[in-house]
């Protein structure tokens, strides 16, 4: 939700009172930041997004009742425009991937700076990724396996299983998502394609909205799902 003065409406999941006294106490600094909610524990969590409907939540892996992962996933089955970032002690592969497969714009470490953690916000806000380029790279090849892996499992013609969009993409917008999967910025993405930053910016958005994720890290793992990243035959 957008509070008053449209400051963005945040939530913090975290089993921990002290952390969360210390993320809070970061984001305070930012005029256009405001925590609406604290949570202990995930199923806390995914009730207070359905009740207050914060722009973001800050989500802590491991947590009692339900955890981070799970939280995230029930969350955004039913608030898809909620964006969540992953607090983390690790950036430990297993649990990122899980918790972008689950539907995570991306991760923050516990021992961020403070400018690290309002950047993440203000990125995840933004709709843009909060992981690295290479990060993101490995979790894509990731699904691509686990696709590849459901093919030759599956019976009959060796088929990659790929989920339809709910909205065909246009050749544009197809060059946008493989570049933006790529972990491209609209800039980059612009001097790719040969055409104005706020051109991207546009179709970026439009993109987002036919692929109904709230990111571009969503989007990616969206595409990637559809067989839209898959090299061609």
């Amino acid at each position: 939700m957008r509070t008053r003065d449209s400051q963005a409406g945040l939530l913090l999941a975290d089993d921990h009172v002290l952390a969360r006294e210390g993320v809070k106490a970061m984001l305070a600094s930012d005029p256009d930041l405001q925590v609406v909610g604290e949570a202990k524990d995930g199923r806390e969590a995914l009730d207070l997004c359905l009740r207050l409907e914060p722009d973001l939540v800050l989500m802590d892996v491991r947590m009692p009742e339900i955890d981070g992962i799970e939280a995230t996933r029930e969350i955004k089955a039913a608030r898809p425009n909620t964006s969540i970032l992953m607090l983390t002690t690790y950036e430990d592969p297993d649990y990122l991937f899980a918790a972008v497969r689950a539907g995570a714009a991306g991760y923050v470490v516990k021992d961020a700076t403070r400018r690290e953690l309002l950047d993440a916000a203000r990125r995840a806000l933004r709709g843009a990724s909060s992981l690295d380029q290479d990060l993101a790279m490995q979790l894509l090849q990731r699904l691509g396996r686990e696709r590849e892996h459901a093919a030759v499992q599956s019976p009959g013609p060796i088929t990659t299983p790929a989920k339809p969009l709910p909205e065909p993409l246009t050749p544009r917008e197809l060059e946008i998502v493989r570049l933006l999967a790529q972990g491209l910025t609209n800039r980059r993405i612009s001097q790719e394609l040969m055409v104005s930053a706020a051109t991207v910016k546009v179709h970026v958005e439009h993109l987002l909205a036919k692929l109904r994720v709230s990111d571009r890290t969503q989007a990616a793992v969206r595409a990637s799902q559809a067989g839209l990243l898959d090299p061609p035959e």
